[in-house]
């Protein structure tokens, strides 16, 4: 999201920059001289690439800005970034562009068509940071976006983010897949697992628009940077495609997002565990510290987990890390439904089935 006062910090910045280039420009140029220049640009394989995405991709992107009354009319007090999801008028965005909307307020999506139009929210989900918004439009002005498998990204990967940072619309950069299994804490202070860090630029304004592969395929939702200024510091972080399609698919059918809960706080596996625990030094996995006691006794006690515990692995899917058990547990599971989780303990291995609880 950005602010009216961040906003005019980079226009004055922009501004800056185009006076000192006009200034060279100006001083470096000879009377008489004949430049010979080509009339088509000339592009490598890989801008080629970027341009066609741009050109196929920019129109299921949009704009989006919050306006609230003021005075006789409206003063837009945030904004950010969004994509088409189907051709019903869905739109994804991230919970926090749009949340606290008043009902007076408005919420105004920009196509870069040129069409503006009002939209109205389907559904929030504040442990995912995703929310659909909807608009009226007819089925052939609107183009959804294609998914990738988020659980098949590899680091390294190239990636590119589309967006409107510090409202400057449609706007590409680009980087690559830095690492995975990040979590983050959401903004009700559960966390988001299996999360995708990137060092494509990221800013103010860029929250709700997707990131993309070189196929022009999302892989997930830019949502949050690390950054002590709110700017780009090369850290950012996508909630992964295959939770945000749950999600989206959740509210669009029901208005909220039914999630699995297991019961447990852990850590990732460090030095001092392994040496509390006398565990081998490779071991990987999640240790269990605590039980959440919101409700008595806890999924996880219940099926016959104890405390320093180590999860290897879920549905034969290995645990490397508490983000990569917490995103397993939001895109792959439901209340009610059994998964087998494979635990070290005292040097023995074993595994154990358990019933998951409503978050």
């Amino acid at each position: 999201m950005f602010t009216n006062a961040g906003k005019q910090l980079s226009l004055l910045l922009s501004g800056a920059l185009l006076v000192a280039l006009g200034y060279i420009a100006g001083n470096s140029h000879t009377p008489g001289a004949i430049i010979a220049q080509s009339e088509i640009p000339v592009l490598n394989p890989q801008e080629q690439q970027l341009a066609d995405i741009y050109n196929r991709l920019s129109p299921s992107i949009v704009s989006i800005s919050i306006s609230e009354p003021f005075g006789a009319g409206f003063e837009e007090v945030s904004g950010g970034s969004g994509f088409v999801l189907d051709k019903q008028g869905h739109i994804l965005t991230n919970y926090h562009v749009v949340h606290g909307t008043s009902s007076a307020g408005r919420i105004v999506v920009n196509f870069i068509d040129g069409t503006i139009v009002r939209a109205t929210v389907t559904g929030e989900d504040a442990n995912s940071d995703v929310a659909v918004i909807q608009v009226d439009l007819p089925e052939e002005r609107l183009f959804p976006v294609i998914f990738a498998n988020s659980d098949h990204l590899v680091i390294g990967q190239s990636t590119v983010a589309l967006g409107s940072p510090f409202g400057q619309k449609w706007t590409m950069t680009t980087g690559i897949i830095s690492a995975l299994d990040r979590a983050i804490t959401g903004l009700n202070n559960y966390q988001i697992g299996a999360v995708i860090q990137t060092d494509a630029a990221i800013n103010p304004g860029n929250s709700g628009g997707p990131l993309l592969n070189l196929n022009g395929e999302v892989l997930g939702i830019n949502s949050q940077i690390i950054s002590e200024e709110r700017l780009n510091s090369g850290i950012a972080f996508a909630v992964p495609g295959n939770l945000v399609q749950r999600v989206a698919q959740e509210l669009i059918n029901q208005g909220e997002v039914n999630y699995a809960y297991l019961g447990i706080q852990g850590d990732d596996i460090d030095l001092d565990i392994i040496e509390n625990l006398s565990l081998p030094n490779n071991t990987r996995g999640v240790a269990i510290t605590d039980f959440s006691r919101r409700s008595g006794v806890s999924p996880a006690q219940q099926g016959g987990l104890q405390l320093d515990d180590i999860i290897t692995a879920i549905d034969g899917q290995p645990v490397l890390s508490f983000g990569s058990l917490i995103g397993y547990l939001s895109t792959w599971t439901t209340p009610g439904q059994n998964v087998r989780l494979t635990i070290l303990r005292a040097g023995q291995t074993f595994d154990l089935d358990i019933m998951l609880g409503q978050r």
